[in-house]
């Protein structure tokens, strides 16, 4: 079985769904470089490899190359369909890294990533030399909490590289995003954006077909606001794109349930089966082998008759 094809793991094509039952209109196949992530198939499942000494859950976990690899293979076996490695921390107060600190930081572990797993690399960067550097050492694809917003530049290297981007929605900057989290109509900016996003991008030669949606679960929301995009999750599916969510282990659990991050995985596991169940195709997470199960049997529940 090609695991990220999704062959022999669901027989039937995806069936959007909205908060009041089945939509049509097939979530699309992505493409990655010469592979296909099968998104109409399946949830696919993102794992994080944060090479930072700072990041909210596992900064400083995987300080070195080897460490980050034997991670990487982890993943890999736990049923990961791609890594997504990052070398800033973009928590909520966070302060950005120089440049070539964070090039200093992804660029041995995506070589050495690419060498020893057989996944597509994801590089979560906001900033387009980065990106540049990124894809040219072994990754794959982007992720950009800056939603192409951050760094101007960002559209044109994804153009010239033909890489798909997770574009990702927040407010400000990760110093400040949490002191303005006032929305007159949370889910109307969030898909407006979306839809300014997508139509720039192709007017800079960045195909349309090349985006995935991430709502920013956690970036300039509150924790209603977080619970809120979770259950309005087929506003995003219903712009034709795929939808990324990230709801690992943040802080909206915590709020819900009191507890610090190394209590939230059942919370996770909840926030991971209703995205799935609801229209999201792709998951970032922290915790892969528990989330693999998670997203498989929300996808059997959902195409089920």
């Amino acid at each position: 079985m090609n695991r990220l094809s999704g062959e022999g793991h669901l027989p039937r094509p995806d069936r959007r769904l909205t908060s009041d039952g089945p939509d049509s209109g097939p979530v699309p196949d992505l493409r990655i470089g010469d592979r296909v992530l099968a998104l109409s198939r399946r949830t696919h499942i993102l794992g994080i490899l944060n090479v930072t000494p700072d990041s909210f859950y596992d900064g400083g976990r995987y300080p070195d190359v080897p460490s980050a690899v034997r991670r990487a293979v982890q993943m890999a076996e736990q049923g990961a369909d791609g890594i997504d490695i990052g070398g800033e921390s973009t928590r909520p107060g966070s302060r950005p890294v120089p440049e070539e600190e964070e090039k200093s930081r992804i660029l041995p572990v995506i070589r050495a990533v690419a060498a020893a797993v057989d996944l597509p690399i994801s590089v979560d960067t906001r900033r387009a030399g980065v990106a540049e550097a990124a894809l040219r050492n072994g990754a794959h694809w982007i992720n950009d909490v800056g939603g192409l917003a951050d760094d101007p530049a960002m559209i044109e290297v994804a153009a010239a590289h033909d890489a798909a981007v997770i574009v990702m929605h927040k407010r400000g900057s990760p110093e400040s995003m949490q002191k303005n989290t006032d929305y007159a109509d949370l889910i109307g900016e969030i898909t407006r954006f979306f839809s300014e996003t997508l139509e720039r991008a192709v007017r800079a030669g960045l195909s349309a077909d090349r985006l995935i949606f991430d709502p920013g679960i956690g970036f300039g929301k509150s924790a209603e606001d977080c619970f809120r995009l979770i259950r309005r999750m087929e506003a995003f599916t219903a712009l034709g794109r795929p939808v990324c969510v990230g709801p690992s282990r943040k802080s909206f659990i915590g709020a819900a349930l009191g507890i610090a991050e190394a209590g939230r995985l059942h919370g996770t596991a909840s926030a991971v089966a209703l995205a799935s169940f609801l229209g999201a195709r792709l998951v970032r997470v922290h915790d892969v082998a528990e989330m693999a199960q998670v997203v498989r049997i929300a996808d059997r529940i959902r195409l089920s008759e």
